[in-house]
């Protein structure tokens, strides 16, 4: 189909867990897929896991910044936190990337990092930076010839969805004026069935073995009800902004 595909995130694991129907859909149809990610070093443990779980979703060899993980020092030995190092310094890291690849698409988080946490909502805001900073040769010459992508996909939940299923998995209803993740479902521009591809994103979820092991979020997902587990790995939603044309290249 001629599309190029790249997903930037915070951690090994993000990949499949939250644009992981999306990426083997897309490798499927004769798309070209890759993915950044912004934490842990190679020769880690979990860089290794990366690496087969972007083989199992179609998406390349693993292009590591090596940054450390907000929460995790060992996770790259002597690096600065990937939430410390200079803007200025991450994004001129994305946009070589990005001019390396050439993508049509991006896709990342939303803008509150889909859950809150440090990393994921630094891999947004460099993401953001680094897509418009692309396409200016300007800026960043050493990184290759300027790419403007055609559209930023911001991955997320519908409010409605988060609210549904609350109980299910924290085992009591959100409190009256909680804040929730995700974003009001009218904000929510793209919703993506990739139940065909449930079981790869499953496997892709499942290469992360570490984290299993460590009872992180796949601990809870696998917990879920099989009602609340086959919703998440089936659907996939993001909220789409154009950067070239008006409609092109819409994810469907």
């Amino acid at each position: 189909m001629g599309l190029a595909v790249m997903a930037v995130h915070a951690h090994p694991d993000d990949e499949a867990i939250w644009t992981g129907g999306t990426l083997a859909r897309y490798a499927d149809e004769g798309a070209r897929t890759a993915v950044v990610t912004c934490t842990w070093a190679e020769g880690t443990v979990r860089a290794g896991e990366l690496e087969r779980s972007l083989d199992i979703l179609g998406a390349g060899k693993p292009r590591l910044l090596g940054y450390a993980d907000a929460r995790n020092p060992a996770s790259a030995s002597g690096r600065p936190r990937f939430v410390d190092v200079p803007l200025d310094e991450v994004v001129g890291r994305v946009v070589e990337h990005i001019r390396d690849f050439k993508p049509d698409v991006l896709l990342t988080y939303d803008g509150y990092g889909s859950y809150g946490h440090p990393d994921h909502i630094h891999a947004h805001r460099v993401t953001m930076a680094a897509v418009e900073a692309a396409g200016y040769d300007q800026l960043y010459p050493e990184a290759g010839d300027a790419w403007r992508a055609r559209a930023l996909y911001l991955s997320t939940v519908p409010r409605s969805v988060v609210a549904a299923q609350w109980e299910a998995v924290f085992g009591t209803p959100p409190q009256p004026g909680q804040s929730l993740p995700g974003l009001p479902d009218d904000q929510v521009t793209t919703h993506l069935d990739v139940a065909p591809w449930a079981e790869r994103k499953w496997a892709a979820m499942h290469a992360h073995a570490s984290e299993v092991e460590r009872g992180a979020s796949m601990t809870m997902i696998t917990s879920l009800p099989e009602p609340a587990r086959a919703q998440m790995l089936s659907n996939e939603w993001y909220r789409r902004i154009a950067c070239t044309g008006p409609s092109e290249t819409a994810l469907s």
